[in-house]
């Protein structure tokens, strides 16, 4: 069983998550909103220091703000599991392999501090 896990953010389809509970019931995929989770309106930074208190690695479609919330993160010392940026330009199911992939053959720690755009 692989100790990676997934924290879709707000704007991130539901249908991520059903697809990939689907496919490996094992892995753990959270949703913002959810019962453990920071609740929806939660601001990036505050995203990210719970994912880094949690170890979530963040899924997200937010490709214009996220790099910059990243870097000042990092900046003020904190770490963060990873953030995995999703394209819009290629289909669900294409991001859907992408994220099982990663879960199959990954490390919770290979991404820590980075920030990917997929696909890899």
């Amino acid at each position: 069983m692989n100790d990676l896990r997934y924290l879709l953010d707000e704007n991130v389809d539901p249908l991520y998550r059903r697809e990939l509970l689907r496919r490996e019931p094992t892995l753990v995929v959270w949703k913002i909103d959810d019962v453990a989770a920071p609740p929806e309106g939660t601001s990036d930074p505050d995203i990210l220091i719970w994912c880094e208190a949690n170890g979530f690695i963040l899924v997200t479609n937010n490709r214009h703000s996220m790099p910059e919330h990243l870097r000042d993160h990092l900046l003020q010392g904190w770490h963060a599991p990873g953030i995995l940026e999703l394209n819009a330009d290629l289909g669900v199911g294409v991001m859907l392999d992408e994220l099982a992939l990663i879960w199959a053959t990954s490390s919770a720690d290979e991404f820590r501090d980075q920030l990917v755009y997929l696909p890899l």
